[in-house]
C-alpha cells in the first residue's frame, strides 16, 4: 500500500482513469442498473464527476442510458476479452478441466486473488443447478472459498496482512470464517498439506476443495476447484477420491503453462 499511494502522488499516476474504472466496477449483478446518484455513492465520487464518467462511457460505448439509470453494454466483454485472449493459460487448462469434470460429473473453475475476492478466469460447468450463478468473470470473497484459502496461503507475508487489513469479515452461512485468527489458522493448514476445502462456508449445501496451479518458478499464479452438493457429494469422496483427480488436473495444466513459455508466468 506504502508503494501505491508513492505512486499516487507522482506525476505518472492518472486519477481520471482510477475513476472510470471504479464506475465500471461499481456496477454488479447486484447492481446491474443504476442513477448517477447511486454511482457516486457507491464509488464515492462527487455526482458531478460521476455524471462525466458516465457520460464519457456512453459515448464510448460502454454504457447507455434509459429513463435516467445507466448500465453497462455488452461492449464491456472486450476488456476481460483482452485479458483472457493474451493470456492463453486459460484456453490450455480447459482441456484439463473438461476431462476432470467427465471424471467427477462436478463443476470445475480457476480462479486468481483479485483484492480481497477470487477472480473466476475459467469454468467448466455441470448441468446440475445451484442457487449460485458462477461463471467467468464471476467474483467471491476469498476468505470464504476453497480456491480463496489456497491462494491466501500463498500470499507472501506483507501481502496476506495487507490482505487481512482490508477485508471485510461477513458471515454467509454458520460456517463462515468471521476472525482473522481463525483464517489465519485455517491458511497454515492449507499450506503444510498443499490444498483447501470447505464446508459450507460461503453457501448452505455447497462444499469445495482446491489446489494450487504452478509457474515454472513454482509460485502460485492461480487455484483451481472442484465444488459439489453436500447433500450428494460428502466429505470424503471429495477427499479420497476427487483431490487425487484434482491434483493431477492441476499439474498437467501447471506443465502445460511452463511449456508455454510464457514470460508472464515462468
Amino acid at each position: 500500500m506504502k508503494d501505491f499511494d508513492n505512486f499516487k502522488s507522482s506525476g505518472d499516476y492518472i486519477q481520471s482513469l482510477e475513476r472510470g474504472l471504479q464506475v465500471i466496477q461499481a456496477f454488479s449483478q447486484q447492481n446491474p442498473s443504476m442513477t448517477v446518484s447511486e454511482v457516486a455513492k457507491k464509488t464515492g465520487l462527487s455526482r458531478p464527476a460521476a455524471r462525466r464518467i458516465l457520460l464519457t462511457l456512453e459515448h464510448l460505448g460502454f454504457a447507455e442510458a434509459q429513463s435516467g439509470h445507466y448500465s453497462l453494454t455488452a461492449r464491456t466483454l472486450s476488456l476481460g476479452y483482452a485479458y483472457l485472449s493474451s493470456n492463453n493459460i486459460w484456453s490450455i487448462a480447459h482441456p484439463f478441466m473438461r476431462e476432470f469434470v467427465d471424471q467427477t460429473g462436478e463443476s470445475c473453475s480457476i480462479s486468481i486473488l483479485d483484492g480481497t475476492d477470487v477472480l473466476y478466469v475459467a469454468r467448466v460447468s455441470t448441468k446440475r443447478i445451484m442457487s449460485i450463478n458462477l461463471d467467468v468473470g464471476s467474483r467471491l470473497p476469498a476468505y470464504a472459498t476453497s480456491m480463496g484459502h489456497v491462494l491466501l496461503a500463498n500470499l507472501q507475508k506483507d501481502k496476506l496482512e495487507a490482505y487481512l487489513e482490508s477485508v471485510n469479515f461477513e458471515k454467509f452461512t454458520d460456517k463462515t470464517i468471521t476472525a482473522k485468527e481463525q483464517l489465519l489458522s485455517v491458511l497454515e493448514e492449507v499450506r503444510k498439506q498443499d490444498w483447501g476445502g470447505v464446508d459450507q462456508q460461503f453457501e448452505e449445501g455447497l462444499r469445495s476443495i482446491a489446489v494450487p496451479i504452478r509457474n515454472a518458478n513454482g509460485q502460485v499464479i492461480a487455484a483451481m476447484n472442484c465444488s459439489a452438493h453436500a447433500g450428494r457429494i460428502s466429505k470424503t469422496v471429495l477427499r479420497e477420491e476427487f483431490l487425487p483427480l484434482l491434483q493431477e488436473s492441476a499439474r498437467k495444466i501447471s506443465q502445460a503453462i511452463v511449456a508455454t513459455n510464457n514470460p508472464s508466468y515462468s
